[in-house]
């Protein structure tokens, strides 16, 4: 069953990883089942002073404990102590599609919430950062199962899921310039201490965090590896260790992250609005077009594919209740990330991902984490100076692509890039000869006319590009 279903009753995949703590979706609504000890560790978290105050600033998701009177049916009468309700994350997005700017963000949100828990003797029982979600340019810390009362003499028991979904991948691209983004894609569980470990070689040790997170996290890692993490953790009672240590070490490690920076300058599509081959006026012609037509209907979820640096999300958003700007350029995508959230939007989410190669189901039996285009169905998609890129560069039949849109169930806004165009020629200069014979407008034309009632069209005054609003035609019987 989809867990974004507003009829019915589905647990969350991922949940079964904390028996403590069960999250299951019903009519549409998010509420989490509690054993008795998640009941008691969620009462002292309500207590806390922090906690209210982060829910109320929008750091921790909105959760309250439902009467036993309020329960469902379906949780009515069952084994949980407590029920408490979410509210629901408009989209759900994962690590390996965030840009680095976005992952650091949610690291500094966990540690900064990690750090107010332990003010008042909370911690978190892991550090994984598919804890947090986005609300457009917003981090939010979802799990609230993962907070429990701090025991005098442990250190804290999320480190290593910190260093391998958090911490090892900034640094992977902050020192290395390698994207971190295929490496949590390909585990789940991060990127282990031994996988990180050989990238790191010569001068490398010496730069911000390697040192003692990497070279030294390995090394303790293979001592310990045999041993119990209950002799561990006595182990490193007897040493000494306390509460105020922990608090010292995520302090540091707040710097750390805090200091690291990526130093890309440039991609080839981070300066596209300046660079593409448009005129003033055919821009102007382009976002009214796009205007009109998501304004033509209630778009609760738009996607923009190829989003670039957003614009027409933008343009969308004004109509829209929510638009994810999707790219596989990280380094524009991390760009619109910035300035949305110097911003403060929530309406836009940007995410990083390769529309011939989209995020799959991963995780145990691959339905952990969704597959992204299984997540959730649009209202409307832009697919604005996409196509000459997925059929020429990408390969992808015509016939596949508006099979995908009308698979896809929303209104459609898609631009069609004559061969003729600068854009499109240049790509076709790279293919064999003919290779592309059947990229032509009649073509395509009768292909979205047999699977969509097509609303508007208008062709631009360069003549080489042509915007269609279109319906599929299975949604209008």
């Amino acid at each position: 069953m989809d867990p974004r279903s507003t009829t019915g009753a589905a647990t969350e995949p991922a949940s079964f990883r904390d028996p403590a703590s069960t999250v299951f979706y019903l009519n549409g609504r998010v509420l989490r089942g509690l054993s008795k000890q998640g009941a008691a560790d969620y009462e002292a978290l309500a207590a806390t002073r922090f906690f209210p105050r982060a829910v109320e600033a929008g750091q921790i998701v909105g959760t309250r404990a439902l009467p036993e009177e309020d329960l469902p049916a379906a949780a009515a009468g069952s084994s949980w102590a407590t029920v408490l309700e979410h509210d629901r994350v408009p989209v759900i997005s994962y690590p390996y599609e965030w840009t680095f700017s976005m992952l650091k963000a949610a690291a500094l949100l966990h540690l900064d919430l990690l750090q107010q828990g332990l003010a008042e003797g909370q911690t978190m029982k892991d550090g994984y950062a598919y804890n947090l979600q986005f609300v457009g340019s917003r981090p939010l810390f979802i799990d609230v199962g993962s907070f429990e009362p701090a025991r005098p003499g442990e250190p804290w028991a999320g480190y290593r899921q910190f260093c391998q979904t958090f911490l090892y991948p900034l640094l992977l691209t902050a020192h290395k310039g390698v994207r971190f983004q295929p490496w949590l894609r390909g585990a789940v569980q991060g990127i282990s201490p031994g996988d990180i470990r050989p990238l790191f070689t010569g001068f490398d040790i010496f730069k911000r965090g390697v040192l003692k997170h990497v070279v030294l996290h390995q090394a303790m890692d293979a001592r310990f590896s045999k041993s119990r993490a209950s002799d561990t953790r006595q182990e490193l009672k007897q040493a000494g260790f306390s509460t105020e240590l922990q608090a010292a070490t995520v302090k540091a490690i707040h710097k750390l992250v805090a200091g690291l920076r990526w130093k890309a300058s440039e991609s080839a599509w981070s300066d596209y609005q300046r660079t593409s081959t448009y005129s003033d006026d055919e821009k102007v012609r382009k976002q009214a077009f796009v205007r009109k037509s998501v304004a033509a209907g209630p778009v609760r979820l738009c996607y923009d594919l190829g989003a670039n640096d957003g614009t027409y999300s933008r343009v969308a958003a004004e109509h829209a209740e929510y638009v994810v700007a999707a790219d596989s350029d990280d380094l524009t995508v991390d760009l619109l990330f910035q300035a949305l959230a110097k911003e403060g939007s929530g309406r836009i989410l940007p995410i990083t991902l390769d529309l011939c190669d989209p995020s799959p189901g991963l995780g145990w039996r691959g339905r952990e984490r969704a597959a992204f285009f299984d997540r959730d169905r649009p209202d409307v998609v832009l697919a604005l100076a996409l196509i000459h890129h997925l059929a020429i560069t990408g390969n992808v039949p015509l016939p596949e692509l508006v099979d995908w849109w009308a698979g896809l169930g929303g209104r459609l806004v898609v631009e069609f890039v004559d061969p003729q165009d600068p854009m499109a020629d240049r790509l076709l200069a790279n293919k064999p000869a003919g290779m592309h014979g059947d990229y032509r407008r009649p073509v395509f034309e009768r292909l979205l006319e047999e699977r969509f009632e097509v609303l508007n069209r208008e062709e631009l005054p360069s003549g080489t590009r042509v915007l269609y609003h279109a319906v599929p035609k299975a949604s209008r019987a």
